[in-house]
């Protein structure tokens, strides 16, 4: 045995490692102490539910090697902790993830778990659409939260659609939820849905070249979106009336460029939700709302296919 060497001492010094090196925590965690016990737990094989006296039982040589290999990864590449271990949590539920898809982190999860109550009524919800799917936290959280229901998993990333197919084998959620190749809605005509949710690419592409080397592990596809951000966002808002059915509610994270979406459509009544477990920059738009703005979108998308077709891009 390792002089007295614990799980708990090595999460301590994992996050006395991570915080010199200056890492930053957003795929997850966000503090040093709890990045390096998702490293220091799963390597260890220890569960979040077991008892805490378990962190003070003494390891092994090879078992602190293994942690501290680990740790040494997680600070000299920059990785998250998530792609490290293939495994990240979104709604109280483990998801595999590697470097085709971004990690599960969207506050998005609080609503799916109260099946959008209070803005929907969840004994009603038949179809639900998971737009820009990734992993397929979304539609495999919303598919247990809606056990009638039939839901569809979106991407245009053939490497991202390959891992929710992943996690919805692990969910064994087959019969419910259908990954789908789409660009945005392009792959669903005909489809409509009571819940369309998304999480969508919405960082401007300036901006990724200041993004902290994290990020830079996850694919770009999942996060650029044009000048300011709002390439997807905007045709999202441009087509998805046509995809709701008369009731039916559209919910999509902008995260922090909330700001920008406004600034855009300063008389869209868009309603920016609260959360109570932390997060920001989602919005929720009904059928109703979106058919009465429909012009605005229209001409905003309109507006960007000119630029892009001028610069060369289109």
């Amino acid at each position: 045995m390792t002089g007295g060497m614990t799980a708990r001492k090595l999460i301590h010094e994992g996050a006395t490692l991570f915080t010199r090196k200056g890492l930053t925590f957003a795929h997850g965690t966000d503090n040093a102490e709890d990045e390096a016990a998702a490293l220091v737990l799963h390597t260890l094989g220890i569960g979040y539910d077991q008892p805490d006296s378990v962190l003070d039982q003494p390891l092994s040589d090879a078992q602190c090697a293994s942690v501290r290999s680990l740790l040494e990864v997680r600070a000299n590449t920059r990785k998250p902790a998530a792609y490290l271990i293939n495994e990240a949590w979104f709604a109280g539920l483990p998801f595999y993830v590697d470097e085709r898809v971004l990690v599960p982190r969207s506050p998005i999860a609080e609503l799916v778990e109260a099946g959008f109550y209070p803005w929907t009524d969840p004994q009603r919800v038949t179809r639900v659409l998971d737009l820009c799917t990734g992993s397929g936290c979304i539609a495999i959280a919303a598919a247990l939260a809606f056990p009638e229901a039939v839901i569809d998993a979106a991407d245009i990333s053939s490497d991202a659609l390959a891992v929710a197919r992943i996690n919805i084998q692990r969910h064994g959620v087959e019969q419910q939820v259908n990954p789908v190749a789409s660009d945005v809605f392009s792959g669903l005509a005909g489809q409509v849905y009571d819940v369309i949710v998304s999480n969508p690419p919405y960082v401007p592409v300036e901006e990724m070249e200041h993004l902290a080397a994290e990020f830079l592990h996850e694919p770009e596809l999942g996060l650029a979106a044009g000048i300011d951000g709002m390439d997807i966002v905007v045709r999202i808002l441009r087509e998805a009336k046509q995809y709701l059915t008369d009731n039916g509610i559209l919910v999509v994270e902008v995260g922090h460029y909330r700001d920008i979406l406004s600034d855009l459509f300063p008389e869209v009544p868009f309603m920016w939700l609260d959360f109570e477990y932390g997060g920001e920059g989602v919005f929720l738009l009904d059928a109703g709302q979106l058919d009465a703005c429909q012009e605005s979108f229209n001409q905003a998308a309109r507006k960007r296919l000119e630029l892009r077709t001028a610069a060369g891009e289109a």
